[in-house]
C-alpha cells in the first residue's frame, strides 16, 4: 500500500510553503469530475495557458480539459474513434487523447499521484528536499512540472538518446537534468544513477515511476473513470467492450485495466512492447526507438494477474507511420484512400508510443476477430509536438517522402498489420512474467521475497491500493484547509 503515515513537523513546513505560494491541491475526485472544481478556480483558469507555470494548472490534470492551448474550461473526455479506412479492421478502436494535459502528455497525472501523497502527509518537505524523477521521458517532464507548481525543487533523470524536445523543455523546469547512457530500454542505468544519488545525497526523495503505486493508482482511478465515461458516451445498444490495449512502459497506464475489469469482468487487458526488446514475450532484451516505454524488466507495479495478452510492435512500423501521418505526401495519400480529411489533419495527435498503442489495438482486434460492434480502447499518450526533431532526422536519413512511400507504409503497417508476435496468456504464462520481477526488484532494488509473493497470492494486495483513493482525497482536503486557501 501507499504509505500515508504523517510526519507532523515536515507537514507544518509544507503547509506554510503552500500558504505562502497560494497553492491549492486538487483531489482525485476533481480530476475525475471537473464539475467539483470550485467556480473561483474555473474563472481564473480562463486566463491561464495550458502549459503555464501556475499552480492552478494542477486542476487541469484531467482527461476532460477543453482541447485548446489557452484559457480553456472543462468538457468531456477527449477521445477519437478511428475508422476502418485507417485501421483495416471493422472493430471500433477508440483512443483517449493525452495532448490536452499540461506538458502535452498524460504522465503529468502519474507524477501527481506519486508526489502529492508525500506532500499532504509531510513525508516530502519542499523546504529542503528535492524530488528526483527517474524516467524514459514524459514522467520526468510531468514530475518537474508538478514540482514547479507545488514549489518543490526537482532533478530529472532520463536516457541521453531521448528526443531533443524533452531535454530542451526540462532545461527550463528541472533544477538539474541527468542524462544516463543508452536509449529507451536502458532502464537499469537509470536505477544505477538513483542508487548513486542515494549514497551521496541526503536531500533527495526518489519517485521511481516503475515501483511507485501512486502511478498505478492515478491511472486505475482517473484514467479508468475516463474510459468508463467514454464507453457511456460511445456504446450503442448492440456494442460490447472487449478490452484495453497499452504499451506497458512503467505499467502505470495499464492500471486502468484493473478498473475496467471490475466493470467488465470478461474484458481483456493487453500489454504491448517493442519487438526489438521483447521482455514480456520472450524474456528478451535490446534497444528500440519507441520513446516512452522503457523495458528490459517488468515494472513492480504491473499487475500480471490481470494481463491477458502480450503484443510486440516493430519500431520500424512506428517510425514509418510517423512519416505517413505527418508528411504532406502521406496525408494526401490517406485522404485518397478514404480516410476522412478531418481525421488526417489531426494525426499529429499521435506521438511515437501512441502509434505503437494504435498498432497494438489493431493486432488485438485481428487476434480476436472483432466486428463492428466490438469496442477496443487505447491511449494516445502524447503528440508529435514532442518529436519534431525525430521527423527531421527521418527526413535527413531517408530523403523526401513520396506517394510510393506512403502507399507502402499504409498497406504494410496498417492494412497489412497481422497477428504475429502475439501471445495469449494462461495462468502459468502470467506467472512466468511475474517471476521476472524477482531479478530486478528483489535481487537489485531492495524489494522483499514476501512482497513479490504477496503480489501474486494475496487476493487483497492490489485492491488495498485501490481503496486508498478516498483516504488520499481526505488528506488533500485537510491539507487545503490547513493552508486556509480551501475554496468550496
Amino acid at each position: 500500500m501507499i504509505d500515508l503515515s504523517i510526519n507532523p513537523e515536515q507537514l507544518q513546513r509544507t503547509v506554510q510553503r503552500a500558504r505562502e505560494r497560494h497553492i491549492i491541491i486538487p483531489t482525485f475526485a476533481q480530476m475525475k469530475d471537473p464539475a467539483l472544481i470550485p467556480d473561483e478556480v474555473k474563472a481564473q483558469l480562463g486566463h491561464i495557458g495550458l502549459w503555464d507555470v501556475d499552480s492552478l494548472n494542477l486542476f487541469r490534470i484531467t482527461w476532460r480539459n477543453e482541447p485548446v492551448p489557452q484559457g480553456g474550461g472543462f468538457g468531456d473526455v477527449n477521445y477519437i474513434e478511428l475508422p476502418s479506412s485507417l485501421t483495416g479492421v471493422p472493430a471500433r478502436i477508440i483512443c483517449l487523447v493525452g495532448k490536452w494535459f499540461p506538458t502535452g502528455a498524460h504522465k503529468v497525472g502519474a507524477a501527481f499521484g506519486c508526489l502529492v501523497p508525500r506532500l499532504v502527509t509531510g513525508q516530502f518537505d519542499p523546504t529542503y528536499q528535492k524530488a528526483v524523477w527517474p524516467s524514459t521521458g514524459n514522467y520526468c517532464r510531468g514530475g518537474a512540472y508538478n514540482s514547479t507548481l507545488l514549489a518543490c525543487e526537482s532533478i530529472a533523470i532520463l536516457p541521453e538518446e531521448m528526443s531533443l524536445e524533452r531535454f530542451e523543455w526540462l532545461a527550463n523546469f528541472a533544477g538539474e537534468v541527468i542524462a544516463t547512457p543508452g536509449c529507451e530500454s536502458n532502464v537499469k542505468e537509470i536505477y544505477d544513477k538513483c542508487w548513486e544519488l542515494r549514497a551521496t545525497r541526503e536531500d533527495i526523495v526518489i519517485f521511481n515511476q516503475f515501483d511507485e503505486f501512486g502511478n498505478h493508482l492515478w491511472h486505475y482511478d482517473v484514467t479508468g473513470h475516463a474510459m468508463q465515461r467514454v464507453l457511456e458516451r460511445a456504446m450503442g445498444p448492440h456494442d460490447e467492450y472487449r478490452g484495453v490495449v497499452l504499451t506497458t512502459g512503467s505499467a502505470g497506464t495499464i492500471g486502468c485495466g484493473d478498473y475496467m475489469k471490475e466493470l467488465f469482468p470478461t474484458s481483456k487487458v493487453a500489454a504491448s512492447e517493442a519487438l526489438q526488446c521483447p521482455t514480456l514475450l520472450l524474456n528478451g532484451f535490446g534497444g528500440h526507438r519507441i520513446e516512452g516505454i522503457g523495458d528490459k524488466h517488468v515494472p513492480w507495479i504491473h499487475n500480471l494477474k490481470n494481463t491477458d495478452l502480450v503484443v510486440a510492435i516493430d519500431d520500424e512500423a512506428c517510425m514509418s507511420l510517423v512519416r505517413l501521418f505527418n508528411e504532406p505526401a502521406g496525408r494526401a495519400y490517406l485522404v485518397q484512400q478514404g480516410v476522412p480529411e478531418a481525421l488526417v489533419s489531426r494525426l499529429d495527435l499521435l506521438g511515437i508510443s501512441s502509434i505503437a498503442n494504435t498498432l497494438s489495438a489493431i493486432k488485438f482486434a485481428r487476434w480476436y476477430e472483432l466486428g463492428e460492434h466490438d469496442i477496443v480502447l487505447t491511449v494516445w499518450t502524447d503528440s508529435m509536438e514532442l518529436y519534431g526533431s525525430r521527423l527531421r532526422e527521418l527526413h535527413q536519413e531517408h530523403g523526401e517522402y513520396t506517394t510510393t512511400d506512403a502507399a507502402a507504409d499504409y498497406h504494410r503497417y496498417l492494412l497489412g498489420c497481422t497477428v504475429d508476435y502475439v501471445e495469449e496468456l494462461g495462468y502459468w504464462d502470467r506467472r512466468r512474467i511475474h517471476n521476472l520481477k524477482y531479478y530486478t526488484w528483489v535481487e537489485q532494488q531492495g524489494k522483499t521475497f514476501d512482497e513479490i509473493q504477496a503480489q501474486w497470492y494475496d487476493p487483497d494486495y492490489w485492491s488495498s491500493v485501490h481503496h486508498q483513493v478516498d483516504e488520499i482525497d481526505a488528506l488533500i482536503n485537510e491539507f487545503n484547509e490547513m493552508t486556509g486557501l480551501q475554496t468550496r
